[in-house]
């Protein structure tokens, strides 16, 4: 099954504008001397803005608010990561994929200033029908910062736990497989991106933190390798970042509490992955749902 692009050319939307750890610090990767940083987003309570902050050593920094940024008749979720790339005068412009309403799959980019207010008009492009689930990631690889993709692919799983990949094949995006068998997933976050592969790190029910690894080949055949069994239930959205030549800086987002916890994730190896706890995040995670803005060139190589 191919969803094609519909309507290729852009609608111009005018809007208004487990066991916790110790210290929060997400620059570190043991005793190692990278900076490790993790720009996050999240759609705030009323699903219409977007939040964003940067987590560092120094703590999470000050949230900065951009309101009305889907100020439509329709609900939004299951953002995607969003590339933030600058745009000159202190502006930077962000992209990334969203769902709309009853499952419309729309490619959003916006602009922001300084004070995270929106520049111009926000375009929104409609890339086909049918979307919906518990969650949406992509992976794109890219040999270089100066190369452009060579492969988009769209992951997701539905409220019944079955799991599908879309291969971005030029003329819309193409069903490269299904599978079933990981219903008790609660949150999947991508650490890894290879020309061979993709990594995820998933928790499940049970307190297992595993790695997910899937050859870009059809069909699809996930690997899942364990990498903790205990204690990681309590995370309802795990959200990360890569960390120098260390792997990952991973956010761990307990929405009982509204409470976030960092870890410092070695490369991956079975049971055998260093994780390394830096600690509760001294802010609350009270938004609705939480992604990453990412840079342009963005190596992940947890795996």
């Amino acid at each position: 099954m191919i969803r094609t692009v519909i309507g290729v050319g852009a609608l111009a939307l005018s809007l208004g504008t487990a066991v916790p750890p110790a210290v929060a610090a997400p620059e570190a990767q043991a005793a190692a001397t990278a900076a490790c940083a993790l720009g996050l987003g999240s759609l705030d309570v009323n699903i219409s803005g977007v939040n964003s902050r940067v987590l560092t050593s120094a703590g999470a920094g000050a949230v900065v608010s951009t309101p009305n940024v889907y100020n439509t008749p329709y609900n939004v979720g299951q953002p995607t990561s969003f590339t933030a790339v600058p745009a000159g005068n202190g502006r930077t412009t962000r992209s990334g994929k969203v769902v709309w309403g009853s499952g419309y799959l729309m490619q959003s980019t916006y602009t922001v200033g300084r004070d995270g207010k929106v520049v111009g008009t926000p375009v929104f492009q409609r890339i086909g029908n049918g979307w919906g689930g518990r969650f949406l990631i992509q992976s794109q690889y890219k040999a270089s910062a100066g190369s452009k993709p060579t492969r988009t692919m769209l992951y997701q799983q539905d409220q019944y736990g079955l799991f599908g990949r879309w291969t971005d094949v030029g003329k819309g995006l193409r069903n490269t497989g299904y599978v079933s068998g990981m219903s008790s997933m609660k949150s999947f976050t991508l650490i890894a991106a290879t020309p061979t592969y993709d990594m995820f790190l998933a928790n499940n029910r049970a307190g297992g933190l595993y790695t997910v690894k899937i050859p870009v080949t059809v069909p699809l055949k996930p690997i899942i390798t364990p990498v903790r069994t205990s204690s990681w239930q309590v995370f309802e959205q795990l959200v990360s970042a890569p960390c120098g030549q260390y792997g990952s800086l991973l956010l761990g987002i307990d929405k009982d509490t509204d409470t976030g916890y960092l870890y410092a994730v070695g490369h991956a190896a079975g049971g055998k992955t260093v994780i390394k706890s830096l600690g509760k995040v001294p802010t609350t995670f009270r938004d609705w749902q939480y992604f990453r803005f990412t840079p342009a060139y963005d190596p992940l190589n947890g795996g």
